[in-house]
């Protein structure tokens, strides 16, 4: 990082599957960058070629009976090469890195759905990603049944590809996704500072306004140069 560049901030998206993160996601960056704003749009699992392969693996529906700990440890393994490759390299540089996921939903979906529990994926997070933290996370909360729903007929929806499909998680049963939630609302609850709660169940637009809103009076943003 040069002593003239600030460094950038570090926004990420949480919640269920299908309560329309990616749609906010992509709102929130036409709006930065219409301010002439540097913005890099990135996920996780994934945002790197080997962490896509690694995506790939998690997701698809063939992968079946991966121990929960093998889940938990390509999650890391995605996350650490993400950090290095895109996330860090785009904060020194000044920009804005928009992020689908991050360690919030590993512990909400391993930690609390697969009953990992918090403590171990806190733990990893520190050990393999330092002490590296989004600036704010937006966490969209929703109807446990609605979105799930929602995620299935979008999956549905998917053109098979040779890849295979992003159906693993989608299959997994109501109580699955409520333990999911409520590790989220716990993580909100121990974080309010960097956790914002937004209600995803309005409209698309609603929500967009209600995270402009938590992000101008959670985040001074200011343009590079």
């Amino acid at each position: 990082m040069s002593p003239h560049t600030q460094r950038g901030k570090f926004i990420t998206f949480e919640g269920l599957d299908g309560c329309g993160k990616s749609t906010q996601l992509e709102k929130l960056a036409a709006a930065l960058r219409a301010e002439k704003l540097p913005v890099v749009v990135t996920r996780e699992p994934g945002g790197t070629p080997t962490g896509e392969k690694i995506r790939q693996l998690l997701l698809d529906t063939g992968t079946s009976s991966l121990a929960p700990l093998a889940e938990l440890t390509l999650m890391f393994a995605s996350r650490v090469q993400h950090i290095n490759q895109v996330i860090q390299p785009a904060l020194a540089a000044g920009q804005i890195v928009l992020c689908d996921r991050f360690t919030d939903s590993t512990e909400a979906y391993q930690g609390g759905g697969r009953k990992l529990g918090s403590e171990r994926v806190l733990e990893l997070h520190r050990i393999l990603c330092g002490d590296l933290w989004p600036d704010l996370t937006i966490l969209m909360d929703s109807d446990v049944a609605a979105s799930v729903e929602r995620a299935r007929r979008r999956n549905r929806a998917r053109v098979p590809s040779a890849e295979g499909d992003e159906n693993r998680f989608e299959q997994e049963s109501r109580a699955f996704f409520g333990r999911v939630r409520n590790a989220y609302l716990a993580v909100a609850a121990r974080e309010p500072r960097r956790v914002a709660m937004v209600d995803a169940r309005g409209t698309p637009e609603e929500t967009h306004q209600q995270i402009m809103n938590a992000m101008r009076s959670r985040l001074k943003l200011k343009r590079a140069g």
